[in-house]
């Protein structure tokens, strides 16, 4: 799988507006960039597969703030249910593991979404517990523990 940035020149873009459901990424993101700035590799990506199939998105929620980051993923409708996030999910915490490796690396979710929670288990995340976030109301904190061995995914 492979990351492709969602540059904040939209002209750079171009190749995502054939695609309906990048449309809707984009538009999100060129807003997200314009609240929370532009820094990679704390920006958003799109993610594809060896045959550039554009399987889904990710990113995250704008650069480290004292020594943490939240990310965020999704597969589009047509690649749910294949695993395809976990693995979205694991390219994540590698890029930020890869650029320092001592942040911390959170996630939040619904508490009704199990996809998501069984995706963050398997990455190596541990619940935390529920915080207030001021778009969705009450939802599900994790942070990223790493196995065993150590942080390494």
């Amino acid at each position: 799988m492979n990351l492709l940035p969602i540059e904040i020149d939209e002209s750079l873009n171009k190749r995502f507006w054939n695609e309906p459901e990048c449309i809707e990424v984009l538009k999100a993101f060129e807003k997200f960039y314009q609240k929370v700035g532009f820094e990679k590799p704390w920006i958003g990506y799109f993610v594809t597969d060896q045959d550039n199939n554009i399987l889904g998105c990710c990113g995250y929620k704008g650069r480290p703030k004292n020594g943490m980051i939240e990310l965020s993923y999704g597969t589009f409708k047509k690649y749910e249910g294949k695993g395809i996030g976990i693995q979205i999910c694991r390219l994540m915490v590698e890029l930020s593991l890869k650029t320092d490796p001592a942040i911390r690396i959170t996630a939040r979710t619904m508490p009704d979404n199990l996809g998501s929670i069984g995706i963050l288990k398997r990455n190596g995340f541990e619940f935390l517990g529920t915080v207030e976030n001021e778009e969705d109301g009450e939802v599900l904190e994790w942070e990223f523990k790493g196995n065993e061995a150590g942080r390494k995914i």
